[in-house]
C-alpha cells in the first residue's frame, strides 16, 4: 500500500475521481449529497463514544498562543501583537515561521508509550493531526517535499508509527487533515482567482488525500480548513465517492461535515457543526463534540496555567452529557515538540479511565434514553443500554435518598450503583412513576460523578 501510495502523481487523480464517479453512478453512492448523506454511519463509531484527539505539529515549536500561531503573526491583518512581541523578543530578526520545523525534534516521542496512555484514559479512537492549516504533513508526503515529518523535524513517519501502536491496542484510528493551507502558493492563486481554478486542489489536496488513505487506511477522517471556498471547489462530493465506494476502507471509514462552506451541520457522515458544539437538546443526527483540557489552544502551549485546564469532573460532566444526548466526545491534548505529553493532561487522560473502567457501562454503545436530563434535585442524565436503564450524577447528593421523577417503576425494578456489590433499596414515589433510593455512603471518585444501573423500568 505504501508503494502504490508514493507513486501516485497528482496528473492522475482527476482520472481516479472521474472513474469514481463513474463506478458510483452504477453503485450505491453517487457525488451528490442526497446520496452521500444516505450512507448508513458504519456502528463502531456510535459505539465507541469516547476519543482522543492529539493536535501536533509545527507550531508545538513556538508553542504560544495556539496552533494558529503562523497566521495570527504573518497572516491576518493587522497582526497579534502579542506575537509580534513574543517573535522579536525571542528570535533574531528575519526569522521565518519555517526555521521552526528543525526545531521540532520529537525526540522523546514513543508511540507505545501514547497508545498505553489512550487505552488507559478509555478511548475507543485516537485523532492525530496529520497536517493541519500551516500544510506541514506528520508523514512523508510525496506531495508536500521538504514541508513533512520526514524529511525535517523528527525524520520519522509520526502517523505511521502511531497507527502502529494505537492499533496494536485495538483502538480505532483517525486522522485529522486540514483542506485549506495557509501559505500554500498554490492554494492563494486558487483564492485570488475566486476559486475559479483548482490548482491547489488538483496537485496537492486531492493526490495527498488519496496517498493517506491508501497508505494508512485511517477508519475516520476528520476534515477541516474548508470554510473558505464550497464543496465544489475542494471537490468534496467526488472524493467521498471514491471513498466510500472504492477505497481500501469504504466499508468502515468515518467522516465529519467540514467538506466546504455551508456543509457544517449539514452534510457529511457525522456532525461536528462547530468547536464544542453542545446541543441544548436531543439532535436527530449522530454528532460529536470536539473539545481541549487547554481551554485556550488545542496545540501545545508552553505558557499554559494550571487555571485555564479543564478539571477532571469538569471533563466527565461534559462527557455524560454529550453521551445522554446522542454525541461523542473528541477529548483534545497537544504534545510539546520533543514528542511528551505533558503531565497534567495524563492525569485527566488516566483520571477519566478511572472512572470509565467502573462507569463505563453507561456510556459505551449507550444509547439515549426518552429522557435525557432531570434536575430535581441534583443533575441527572440518563442512558439506555438494552433493557436497562442508567442515571448518571454528575454533583454529590445533598441528602442519603435521592428521588428520580421520570423513570416508571415496577415489582421487578431493580437499583444498583455501578461499582458496589449489593442492590440500593428503593420506594415508589407515586403508583407506577418515580422512585427514592436510599444511597450509601457513596465511595470517592476523583470526578465527582456516580452512576445508577435501573432494571425493570420503562
Amino acid at each position: 500500500a505504501a508503494e502504490a501510495g508514493s507513486r501516485f502523481k497528482p496528473g492522475l487523480c482527476f482520472v481516479l475521481l472521474l472513474c469514481s464517479v463513474q463506478t458510483a453512478t452504477a453503485a450505491r453512492y453517487t457525488p451528490d449529497w442526497t446520496s452521500l448523506d444516505s450512507r448508513p454511519l458504519p456502528a463502531w463509531y456510535d459505539e465507541a463514544k469516547v476519543g482522543i484527539f492529539i493536535h501536533w505539529g509545527v507550531f508545538s515549536v513556538p508553542g504560544f498562543g495556539s496552533e494558529w500561531f503562523w497566521w495570527h503573526w504573518k497572516g491576518q491583518e493587522p497582526p497579534d501583537p502579542s506575537c509580534v512581541k513574543f517573535m522579536s523578543e525571542n528570535y533574531p530578526p528575519g526569522f521565518s515561521y519555517p526555521e521552526f520545523a528543525p526545531q521540532f525534534h520529537a525526540e522523546f516521542f514513543d508511540p507505545e508509550e501514547w497508545a498505553d496512555l489512550f487505552k488507559a484514559s478509555g478511548a475507543k479512537y485516537v485523532v492525530l493531526t496529520a497536517k493541519h492549516h500551516e500544510g506541514f504533513t506528520n508523514w512523508g508526503s510525496p506531495n508536500s517535499w521538504n514541508w513533512n515529518s520526514v524529511d525535517t523535524g523528527p525524520h520519522r513517519d509520526l502517523v505511521g508509527d502511531l497507527g502502529d501502536a494505537v492499533r496494536n491496542r485495538s483502538l480505532h484510528y483517525g486522522l485529522y487533515n486540514s483542506l485549506f493551507e495557509w501559505f500554500n502558493p498554490l492554494y492563494l492563486t486558487d483564492k485570488k482567482n475566486g476559486f475559479k481554478t483548482q490548482e491547489f486542489v488538483m496537485q496537492k489536496l486531492l493526490p495527498e488525500l488519496y496517498n493517506m488513505v491508501v497508505r494508512y487506511r485511517p477508519e475516520l477522517i476528520w476534515s477541516d480548513g474548508d470554510w473558505e471556498a464550497p464543496d465544489t471547489y475542494w471537490h468534496s462530493p467526488e472524493f467521498l465517492a471514491w471513498l466510500y465506494n472504492d477505497s481500501p476502507i469504504k466499508d468502515v471509514i468515518v467522516t465529519n461535515d467540514r467538506w466546504g462552506s455551508g456543509c457544517s451541520c449539514k452534510h457529511g457522515g457525522y456532525y461536528n457543526c462547530e468547536d464544542k458544539y453542545t446541543p441544548g437538546q436531543l439532535p436527530d443526527h449522530k454528532w460529536e463534540k470536539c473539545t481541549s483540557v487547554d481551554t485556550r489552544s488545542w496545540g501545545y502551549r508552553r505558557n499554559m496555567k494550571l487555571s485555564e485546564l479543564m478539571d477532571l469532573p469538569t471533563i466527565v460532566k461534559d462527557l455524560v452529557a454529550t453521551v445522554a444526548l446522542g454525541g461523542n466526545y473528541l477529548l483534545n491534548v497537544g504534545p510539546t515538540p520533543d514528542g511528551m505529553i505533558p503531565a497534567l493532561f495524563e492525569e485527566r487522560l488516566r483520571g477519566l479511565g478511572a472512572w470509565l473502567q467502573v462507569n463505563g457501562e453507561a456510556i459505551y454503545a449507550s444509547k439515549p434514553w426518552r429522557i435525557q436530563l432531570e434536575n430535581s434535585t441534583i443533575p441527572v442524565w440518563y442512558t439506555s443500554k438494552g433493557s436497562s436503564v442508567y442515571a448518571t450524577l454528575t454533583a454529590n447528593p445533598p441528602k442519603p435518598s435521592l428521588q428520580l421523577l421520570e423513570p416508571k417503576t415496577s415489582a421487578s425494578t431493580k437499583v444498583t450503583l455501578l461499582g458496589f456489590p449489593v442492590p440500593l433499596p428503593w420506594t415508589p414515589l407515586q403508583p407506577g412513576v418515580g422512585l427514592t433510593i436510599l444511597l450509601p455512603n457513596l465511595p470517592f471518585t476523583a470526578a465527582q460523578a456516580w452512576t445508577l444501573r435501573l432494571d425493570g423500568v420503562q
